[in-house]
């Protein structure tokens, strides 16, 4: 499939299909064709990009199947253009879309030594009326969320108290309340209602990954490979390229798991005082080496400051401006090491009235109509969240791409860099794509339906069942060479090269 023609079929980004604009979408070769066409990527590489599968392929009136496929592909191919600039051939990129989406389903279908993967949800995680009729979506996954939820709400660790308490107040009240209390909380918004907000309107027009060269720096082409595979069978597009996560839950994490995939030496960063998700951090964490460091301990900060001088990415995705206030923001990083790669992950932005507003996917999908929308699509009286985590794997997807554009982009031109993504900006790309007629209706999909693009491998946790990479490349095909690990596992160092 050549897409090459369909990269001037850029789609608009503001936002304003909705479940009443006519029932069309764009394909995924256009949407993948914009995506490398915004990042000013070489034309000739989507010659050699082939797409398989059309929408529905599971429950959901958006294009959930063309944002998997575009997204996940743009990542792939951006690993083949840097294969190119390494050894001055391209290869062959194919991914087929029900194979994408069930890796936008992976942490679903996690299974671990034959059995299920740690509960994923708070049991007062979840949707509520509250006392204006309008609803409230509440994230609780980490304590510390939902002590401060119950604390505001003053009631019992119980679905049926936070049901009685929330009972008492406007939605968008208690997410006024919650959010500068620093909780995670989002007051459901029909479409046209979130594209009057401020948030909404800072946003549009805004493309879902943001490329911007923040320092100077010669130019780092990576070392060539030469012509012939044969001179290391090993080689992949981003062999000796170190990558520091600095991620937790999906978004994140994702992105780290694809630069393993290609090659990439990542190093996960966490710290023992913070909350994780065990079925997550087992999911995610294929590929990847682990540490701990507190950056509040100055010895762990010199630590975290000699891995940055050794670093070609940093991706974070962290409360916003976290990491600045710890001495790790984006400038921080350049000035340790001119040439960085710093890739941001936000909620809503980093624009806008909510710049610094905490969020995950689910809360997103709730405050910007993609939760109306659904229900409107299916009939239902209650709200209907997407059949996957979409904004998170999309937005980790084009985290990677957006990482991998901008290393194509330092062996040439030099630089360091800025990529930025948020969940917010993706939604609106998401909506971009269209609507599918009929989709709403599409069943679901059990696991025993996708047991072809599983496989079985062993790990820090004992026999995992996980969904394979769903991008093909001819040439070096996409793997995890180190399996998933406790948190801490490993050394604050760099591997040698």
């Amino acid at each position: 499939m050549n897409a090459a023609s369909s990269t001037t079929n850029t789609p608009d980004t503001s936002g304003h299909a909705s479940s009443g604009s006519p029932a069309t979408h764009q394909a995924p070769a256009e949407a993948l064709a914009a995506l490398w066409a915004g990042a000013n990527m070489p034309p000739e590489a989507l010659s050699h990009v082939t797409l398989t599968g059309e929408d529905p392929v599971l429950p959901s009136s958006f294009a959930i199947g063309t944002a998997a496929q575009a997204s996940l592909g743009a990542s792939a191919l951006a690993a083949a253009a840097i294969w190119a600039q390494r050894t001055g051939r391209w290869q062959d990129v194919s991914v087929d879309m029900r194979h994408a989406l069930a890796e936008f389903r992976s942490e679903r279908y996690l299974r671990v030594n034959g059995g299920p993967a740690p509960e994923l949800w708070d049991k007062i995680a979840g949707l509520y009326p509250a006392g204006d009729g309008r609803w409230v979506r509440l994230h609780t996954n980490f304590p510390h969320h939902r002590d401060g939820v119950l604390k505001i709400l003053k009631c019992a660790y119980d679905k049926d108290a936070v049901r009685a308490a929330l009972s008492a107040w406007k939605a968008e009240d208690f997410e006024t309340v919650a959010s500068d209390a620093g909780m995670v909380v989002s007051a459901m918004r029909p479409l046209d209602e979130w594209l009057r907000h401020p948030q909404a309107q800072a946003l549009r027009g805004l493309p879902p990954v943001i490329i911007e060269k923040i320092g100077d720096a010669p130019p780092e082409p990576l070392p060539a490979f030469g012509p012939h595979a044969e001179i290391n069978v090993d080689a992949r597009p981003l062999s000796g390229v170190r990558v520091l996560d600095f991620t937790r839950i999906i978004a994140g994490p994702v992105a780290g798991r694809t630069l393993a995939a290609h090659g990439a030496d990542v190093l996960l960063v966490t710290a023992a005082h913070l909350p994780s998700m065990p079925s997550l951090v087992i999911d995610t964490g294929r590929g990847k080496r682990s540490c701990q460091l507190d950056l509040r301990d100055a010895d762990d900060k010199r630590t975290q400051h000699k891995l940055f001088h050794g670093a070609d990415v940093v991706v974070q995705g962290y409360r916003p401006n976290g990491l600045v206030e710890l001495g790790a923001g984006p400038e921080a990083a350049a000035r340790a090491r001119p040439g960085i790669v710093y890739v941001s992950l936000s909620a809503y932005g980093h624009v806008g009235p909510w710049a610094g507003k905490r969020g995950f996917d689910s809360l997103v999908q709730t405050a910007t109509g993609i939760n109306t929308d659904e229900a409107q699509a299916a009939g239902s009286a209650e709200p209907k969240p997407l059949p996957a985590q979409v904004l998170d794997h999309a937005s980790g997807y084009l985290l990677a791409f957006g990482a991998m554009v901008a290393l194509h982009r330092r062996a040439v031109e030099g630089g360091s860099w800025h990529v930025r993504v948020s969940l917010a900006q993706v939604g609106q790309w998401l909506r971009s794509l269209g609507r599918v007629p009929g989709g709403a209706a599409v069943p679901d999909q059990h696991i025993d339906e996708i047991s072809d693009l599983l496989e079985v491998e062993e790990s820090g946790f004992g026999e995992l069942t996980v969904v394979r990479h769903a991008a093909h490349l001819s040439e070096t095909p996409a793997h995890w060479a180190l399996p998933s690990v406790p948190l801490g596992t490993h050394a604050a160092e760099w591997l040698p090269r």
